[in-house]
């Protein structure tokens, strides 16, 4: 059997990691990195780290508009895909890499394999939304993390082809904790105390666009009384200039370049709480037992939301302030919905089987 893999974008080069090693003895894997996420920090850092193989194909297509970026994509993959006549084309996800990757194969008529499937915010302004509600009704064979997922795709009338395989990001922060705990010096490096300071990641254009959603979220964390860490994705750090703020930033934030997966990782796994956008980070801020806080007024990881371990509080000054100083008592839950490990290998098996 042969397998192209299609990754672009920080959170697929994590779910790779682990899964391509255990396709890897299962089939041929022929690895395409779209070049969603190109420079050094958001990319080539996470394949050295986290081992991932060196990618077969790069079709290099930078950033752009949605409709730029994804045709782009569309374009480079379908010529890989002719060239290499794969049985399946797996994608992960909810980028704009996973659906040109999907549209690709499925024209192609090749089959598609969706890791990460059946996740729904229910909200269509988000370009994530509908990225993963088109990708899974294109999908063959749909890898649902949890049991939810399972239930949204039902609704949707998608039953064929659906597995609870649980969720590889288990694994995958599994591993790269255990070399980031060893390896990374970043809280030397910044001069931090674990649980003294808050970890800050923002990058969702709802929140970067609108300045004065941005403004009021700057304002709210520079009332905490913590340290704010702001590893800054290039494109919020040109908000905040745009916005007037990178000049007149609150004096708790430091506001540093953005970092590879093993130093990121050691940042949360020490922060009094996590404050986010994204949702690959509320799922990893849970399984790390960090309180988070969420920076949107939906989410499509539902599961985080219990034992006070995920609030969305969107761009509300009290709602953010009142849910980073709520009681936190324990780092730990025995609601665990995203699995047992070994998801790599059940989904690598179940994909041999076909």
């Amino acid at each position: 059997m042969k397998i192209v893999t299609v990754v672009g974008a920080r959170p697929q080069f994590i779910k790779c990691a682990q899964l391509s090693k255990e396709l890897r003895k299962q089939a041929e894997e022929i690895l395409v990195h779209t070049g969603q996420h190109y420079d050094y920090e958001m990319s080539k850092i996470f394949f050295d780290e986290l081992s991932i193989p060196t990618p077969d194909y790069n079709l290099e297509v930078g950033s752009g508009s949605h409709g730029i970026q994804t045709g782009k994509i569309l374009m480079g993959i379908e010529d890989v895909l002719i060239k290499e006549e794969p049985d399946f084309v797996l994608v992960f996800g909810d980028t704009n890499s996973t659906l040109a990757g999907a549209l690709a194969a499925s024209k192609l008529g090749i089959k598609v394999a969706h890791v990460e499937a059946g996740l729904r915010s229910y909200d269509r302004t988000m370009p994530e939304e509908i990225n993963r509600v088109l990708t899974d009704h294109l999908s063959d064979l749909l890898f649902a993390p949890t049991k939810s997922a399972v239930a949204n795709l039902k609704k949707e009338g998608i039953t064929k082809g659906v597995h609870n395989s649980g969720d590889v990001t288990v694994d995958a922060l599994e591993h790269a904790r255990s070399i980031a705990m060893k390896k990374s010096t970043i809280l030397d490096t910044l001069d931090l105390t674990s649980n003294g300071y808050l970890t800050l990641t923002m990058h969702r254009p709802a929140n970067t666009d609108d300045h004065n959603r941005l403004r009021t979220i700057i304002g709210a964390l520079g009332k905490t009384g913590y340290p704010i860490v702001f590893p800054a994705h290039p494109r919020t750090r040109n908000a905040l200039k745009d916005s007037g703020l990178l000049e007149r930033m609150p004096p708790n934030f430091r506001i540093i370049e953005p970092l590879g997966y093993v130093d990121l990782l050691r940042l949360m796994s020490e922060a009094r709480c996590i404050v986010t956008d994204s949702g690959g980070i509320q799922k990893e801020a849970f399984l790390l037992g960090i309180r988070c806080v969420t920076l949107r007024e939906n989410t499509e990881w539902t599961e985080t939301l219990v034992d006070g371990r995920n609030t969305l509080v969107g761009a509300n000054e009290t709602r953010i302030l009142n849910a980073i100083n709520a009681p936190y008592s324990s780092k730990r839950s025995k609601v665990m919905p995203f699995g047992k490990l070994g998801a790599p290998s059940r989904i690598a098996k179940i994909m041999a089987s076909q």
